[in-house]
């Protein structure tokens, strides 16, 4: 008989685990609150179910080709940034694709997620819903948490003094949809992340004025780079990988910042990072123009709040404030879980490959979607699924409960004494993390056996993007049409741009130009690869980092 596993949420990530499932040959129920599919990705006019949604206005920040499930690239003439209907549509598609709708149970929700008393020897849970009143009790060999990192506010009214004197507006981001009701207003949006961004742009076309209070600032980067390539196509890729991997971080750190002030000096906008913070990156290709315009004003933390005034930490003060927006992101939430499991798994540090708590004996809970990656979620969710389903199977060993905690622990006590750095909330590199889940389940690409094999493959693969295909080529779950797929995501990158046909507009460009463009990167990126692990490359890494890194302040890439 099949292993039953139940399915937290069919936003994203539940789609794509109910789906992993299915390949397993597991027996998948997904439990969705909501009357559809999709998640926040479900647009609605209002807030008033609590839930997260999408405001109104969004596009994705992350192209198509390196957002999509690794085997279900988007239709050629879907844009390549697209709007969340569009998104929502794909997610769709995909559902009635793999035929996955039949295994959702709509408005139903989770009340509980307990051990059963014989769970060291079973690994099952008791899993409690209510479906429009009525409640059920059943019993899975597994269970997949997909609800999300979006259910829980975060609003640190408490930082700031004097806020419960402010006569005005006070929202959470989660309750902003659209930009009609804030017109002629001054508006103030606290948090300077993607959503700070892109709501701070948005009220600025309707508002009188907006101010942007940041306490860290941030790299702002632009959907495209030289050219109008996509920026995520451009820039995530395994040769780069290979030498963000070799060189000093300091060498990197000066690398980016020159890159990302060549497009404008971010100091002189007011966006620079505060000294001793770590880098944030947003995307937003017109905050640099309204901050230009003078429709955005940049401003420092906010110090204190009176009835309709905010004081700066510069010590500026902005009058007349009617509204004041929080974007200051969400805290993880699983309420459906006993203590101390529940707040066991709000800590990344207790999370196995930040999917499996290390403190249970049977490992047949996963957390699928809680990660910070530097790149697209959904590609990960998908690899976090198809390890966990093989993990629930025995296909994939994991090291016992005791010896993960021991490991926890140890951590825990250097990173207290200062031997240690914190980095369980630093965004995960992207490549990196797939490689490692996709390596656990046999299906990390060969990159030095695919250039024997199929050189041209190969090719792409390494110097061109990582997108998601890259993981069906090889191992469990092989899929017949990633190698077409990875030879032709430039067509489909190309095919919703050239929508106006110019005769003759421009000459081919010559193979000559090419080998003058790529030739020393290929070259460089090539003898790194091949030397990567040599202990004279280490050498002189280290040698160069201890040189240079008095003048220069240590980051990542």
């Amino acid at each position: 008989m099949a292993k039953r596993v139940a399915v937290v949420g069919a936003g994203v990530s539940g789609l794509s685990s109910i789906k992993c499932c299915l390949d397993e040959d597991l027996e998948p129920t997904c439990f969705e609150r909501s009357d559809d599919i999709g998640g926040l990705w479900k647009f609605t006019e209002t807030s008033r179910d609590g839930r997260t949604r999408v405001y109104r206005s969004l596009v994705t920040n992350i192209c198509k080709e390196m957002s999509c499930y690794s085997d279900f690239p988007f239709q050629e003439d879907y844009p390549n940034f697209m709007k969340h209907e569009k998104f929502w549509g794909y997610l769709q598609e995909f559902a009635e694709h793999f035929d996955l709708l039949k295994y959702i149970r709509f408005r139903t929700t989770v009340c509980s997620i307990t051990k059963r008393p014989d769970f060291s020897e079973t690994g099952q849970w008791d899993v409690v819903t209510e479906t429009e009143g009525k409640q059920d009790r059943a019993v899975f060999d597994a269970v997949m948490v997909c609800s999300g990192r979006f259910l829980n506010p975060h609003l640190p009214l408490q930082s700031f003094p004097g806020i419960h004197k402010f006569k005005g507006q006070i929202l959470h981001s989660q309750e902003y949809r659209i930009p009609e009701g804030f017109e002629g207003k001054r508006v103030l949006v606290i948090g300077l992340g993607n959503t700070g961004g892109d709501v701070a742009v948005e009220l600025s076309r309707t508002a009188a004025q907006v101010f942007l209070s940041t306490r860290t600032g941030t790299w702002v980067n632009s959907r495209f780079l030289e050219g109008g390539y996509p920026f995520n196509m451009m820039v995530v890729r395994r040769c780069r990988n290979v030498i963000a991997q070799v060189l000093p971080s300091c060498v990197l750190k000066w690398i980016q910042e020159r890159r990302m002030n060549k497009r404008f000096n971010h100091e002189n906008y007011g966006l620079s990072i505060t000294k001793g913070k770590k880098p944030k990156f947003i995307v937003n290709d017109e905050l640099p123009t309204c901050i230009l315009c003078g429709t955005v004003t940049m401003k420092t933390s906010v110090k204190e709040f009176t009835e309709t005034s905010a004081l700066f930490e510069d010590g500026t003060v902005e009058g007349n404030i009617d509204t004041v927006i929080f974007t200051t992101g969400y805290t993880f939430s699983f309420p459906f879980f006993e203590e101390p499991l529940r707040s066991l798994c709000t800590k990344k540090l207790f999370l196995y490959k930040q999917i499996l708590p290390s403190n249970l004996e049977r490992a047949t809970l996963a957390l699928i979607g809680f990660i910070g990656l530097k790149g697209s979620i959904l590609s990960a969710t998908e690899l976090q699924a198809r390890w966990a389903t093989r993990v629930f199977k025995g296909l994939c060993k994991i090291p016992p409960s005791q010896k993960l905690m021991a490991e926890i622990t140890k951590k825990e006590q250097l990173t207290e004494r200062g031997m240690m750095k914190d980095t369980s909330e630093d965004k995960l590199d992207f490549i990196s993390y797939l490689d490692d889940l996709a390596a656990c389940i046999g299906a990390k690409p060969n990159v030095p056996f695919l250039f024997l094999k199929d050189p041209r493959l190969a090719w792409e693969v390494f110097f061109g993007p990582c997108t998601p295909y890259q993981y069906r080529l090889t191992g469990p779950g092989k899929w017949d049409g990633a190698r077409n797929a990875i030879l032709t995501q430039w067509d489909r990158t190309m095919k919703p741009l050239k929508t106006r046909f110019v005769p003759d507009s421009s000459k081919p460009v010559s193979m000559s130009h090419y080998l003058k463009a790529w030739g020393a990167s290929v070259l460089l990126a090539s003898l790194l690869l091949i030397f990567r692990s040599s202990p004279l490359f280490k050498l002189v890494r280290d040698k160069l980092q201890d040189r240079i890194s008095p003048y220069l302040p240590v980051s990542i890439w």
